[in-house]
């Protein structure tokens, strides 16, 4: 009997990070923040949709007792990239006044949304908010948001797979990849949302 497969983008996806990696990794980043929190009982809020893998390898590789939330922000209503305007669909629902707290990202571009998010997750006085993201793009940063828990720098690429997705697709991918004809449908997209505009 055959293994079912995840849907495949096509023959130009490009291996970016591969699965073994991104698990290595995880696991590293996982003691880190259980020895940084050793004795307490954080709570994690998963940045949906694109963080939700990253969130589920995490917390199994953290030996602290935990709490988990969510919360959901978008400002990638058009495009790939990121237009600087934040729309909350969805609130994190713990009492978080005294806690430490751990924002978990898929990936920080310009930083504005998660700027945002930690702006409204500090009117609830937590004891310490951080963040912890699985990707980082450095050459996109717009807003100065400290990260203290980073898994992989990564060029201005689109990414897909490992919850990250084009279009809803792709996210059920063990590896995290490049699509360089997805780069160029995002482009001609757009340029037809921009004629009828």
């Amino acid at each position: 009997m055959s293994t079912p497969q995840a849907e495949q983008p096509g023959k130009s996806f490009r291996i970016l990070i591969p699965a073994e990696q991104i698990r290595v990794r995880i696991q590293a980043m996982g003691k880190q923040i259980t020895e940084d929190y050793q004795g307490k009982r954080i709570v994690l809020i998963s940045v949906l949709k694109g963080s939700f893998i990253f969130l589920a390898d995490l917390v199994r590789s953290i030996a602290l007792p935990v709490d988990i939330d969510f919360i959901a922000a978008s400002s990638y209503p058009t495009s790939s990239k990121s237009t600087g305007t934040v729309r909350f669909v969805m609130d994190a629902e713990i009492d978080i006044q005294g806690r430490d707290v751990l924002i978990v990202e898929d990936v920080v571009d310009t930083g504005l949304t998660l700027e945002m998010i930690c702006a409204r997750l500090m009117t609830r006085r937590p004891a310490s908010l951080k963040v912890c993201t699985l990707l980082n793009k450095p050459s996109r940063r717009v807003a100065h948001v400290p990260m203290e828990y980073s898994g992989f720098d990564v060029e201005d690429y689109f990414v897909i797979g490992y919850g990250l997705d084009y279009a809803e697709r792709f996210r059920n991918l063990p590896d995290i990849g490049i699509v360089d004809d997805l780069e160029k449908s995002l482009k001609r997209n757009l340029e037809k949302e921009l004629v009828r505009v």
